[in-house]
């Protein structure tokens, strides 16, 4: 296992993540517990739905989430599952540094830039850019992303919504995972 990808890529300013957000980031593991869904209204709820079953989500309401958390040489794997479901795994590939780099999340067809902001010792991603099978999607059309991993109170509060302007949320998953035989 590579632990170092992460420290690496944020440098110095690793030391501002939450020690626990620190050891999962060098140790991996897996965490697990409900997450709630919830789907816009009207047109952007049709949207969000139709996005959730190409990526793999439940319908709405309260839901098991499975992440495994993994570090190799070519970046962090976050294998995830709702309701001991099918896993969707994404790869997310570091370049450069904090400073002067991002992330490239790849999950099927779907890549994804991200830069990474800390918020309070939280991990908040920022998209920079979407390639749907290697075709740009311009950013007017793009949906936004409001993603980050927190902790409060010894677990950590994932947080995922898409949106678009003008219509606002489409989908959303969110809740609080524990760390699954902590070392």
């Amino acid at each position: 296992m590579h632990t170092g990808v992460v420290k690496n890529w944020f440098g110095e300013k690793f030391q501002s993540l939450h020690p626990l957000l620190q050891k999962l980031h060098l140790t991996g593991g897996q965490l697990s517990g409900e997450v709630r869904i919830s789907f816009g209204k009207g047109i952007s709820g049709l949207i969000g739905r139709r996005l959730a079953k190409k990526m793999q989500f439940p319908g709405p309401g309260t839901h098991q989430l499975k992440i495994n958390i993994s570090h190799s040489i070519n970046g962090l794997s976050w294998g995830r599952s709702f309701n001991s479901q099918a896993r969707v795994t994404s790869l997310f590939k570091p370049i450069g540094n904090i400073d002067s780099g991002y992330w490239i999340e790849s999950t099927g067809p779907l890549k994804m830039k991200l830069s990474v902001d800390i918020i309070n010792g939280g991990w908040f991603w920022r998209c920079l850019s979407v390639d749907f099978f290697g075709i740009p999607i311009p950013k007017w059309i793009m949906p936004r992303a409001k993603a980050y991993k927190i902790v409060e109170n010894d677990l950590y509060r994932f947080h995922v919504e898409l949106s678009l302007p003008l219509l606002g949320s489409l989908v959303c998953y969110q809740g609080l995972l524990k760390l699954e035989n902590p070392q």
